[in-house]
């Protein structure tokens, strides 16, 4: 990337990370998860993380938020939330500005959820550890915020346990916690996997419009290309532990220049098929996480793949602000924006 890239990139980010590098140190040696990631959030813009299972994509949100647990680390890299390096924080700090500043949405709500406790009563709690607010001031925030993402009846859910939700009702509810400093960032992983499809694109909706509301910047992780094409104005791709290709939603699905986008597309189900038509698929697995990396992590399934693929890795190439891609032939890649 140029510089006039990166200055424009960088000017209003509300979130930033660079370098990101996580490991874990098992028997066996060293897992790079995380292998020098690089994201950009802008205030209440919505970027969508995607990937097959074991590319990272978790990882990276547990590694933006400090929640990495040993035997995992974050070994280098910043992440710059506001103009502070999150990595520097102490651990008070980082207790801080969760919830109130940076908030995550985990695919099980009961990570988020205490079973013992009434929902108000958690949601209080939530809004106190932050700011000195009368409680009855904090419950009616409370209400107010489970009114927002579309519970019905919230008035009783309100003073109800977790397990007297159903689990869309409960992922609302974690939504509803994340919203209630306003943060400027949410990290969702995958919080609609588990329901069906029509909480799930209802959940979506209201994601939708509370972050274009609060300005909030959201950043969704999911396995689901159908998911984040029609939610998210950016999408970053994420294979091996590095992003190969982001741009703006709409081109990333009608132009992807890493192959490995091209396949996640071509996988999802369409419209218009014939009857037992197989669907699309990329051949082989993603490389172990032990396995020495020489050359482009993709190239043994890449279609494309030529011997520079496996002797060298691909830089990143971004020929304007949002765009790149690692890849040493890109698809449908004009030779002018393969020099930029």
């Amino acid at each position: 990337m140029n510089v006039a890239d990166t200055r424009e990139t960088s000017r209003g980010a509300v979130l930033s990370v660079r370098g990101l590098h996580t490991v874990f140190e098992t028997r066996e040696g060293t897992v790079r998860s995380v292998d020098g990631v690089d994201l950009e959030l802008g205030r209440g813009e919505i970027l969508g993380l995607v990937g097959e299972s074991g590319s990272g994509k978790s990882v990276t949100g547990y590694s933006i938020m400090g929640l990495v647990e040993r035997p995992g680390r974050v070994a280098q890299g910043s992440v710059t939330l506001g103009g502070r390096n999150l990595l520097a924080e102490s651990p008070a700090g980082l207790r801080s500005l969760r919830g109130r500043k940076l908030a995550m949405i985990f695919q099980d709500p009961m990570m988020t959820l205490n079973p013992v406790m009434r929902i108000d009563m958690q949601m209080i709690e939530a809004i106190t550890a932050h700011e000195k607010v009368p409680r009855q001031e904090a419950r009616e925030r409370a209400l107010r915020s489970l009114v927002k993402v579309g519970i019905a009846a919230p008035e009783k859910r309100l003073i109800a346990y977790p397990h007297e939700l159903s689990g869309g009702m409960r992922q609302r509810v974690a939504i509803a916690i994340a919203l209630l400093h306003k943060p400027d960032v949410i990290i969702a992983d995958e919080p609609t996997t588990a329901l069906d499809a029509t909480i799930q694109g209802q959940i979506l909706y209201e994601m939708q419009r509370l972050c274009r509301e609060s300005q909030t910047a959201l950043l969704w992780i999911t396995h689901d290309l159908a998911v984040v094409a029609g939610l998210a104005d950016r999408v970053a791709v994420m294979y091996a532990g590095r992003i190969v290709e982001t741009a703006p939603t709409r081109e990333l699905i009608e132009n992807p220049r890493h192959p490995y986008s091209a396949g996640l597309i071509a996988a999802v189900p369409r419209m218009g098929r014939s009857h037992g038509e197989p669907l699309a698929q990329i051949p082989g697995s993603a490389p172990g996480a032990l396995e020495p990396r020489v050359g482009c992590a993709f190239a043994p399934r890449c279609s494309s793949a030529q011997a520079l693929c496996r002797e060298r890795a691909p830089g990143l190439t971004s020929p304007r602000a949002g765009v790149s891609w690692r890849c040493w032939f890109p698809l449908g890649t004009a030779v002018s924006e393969m020099r930029a």
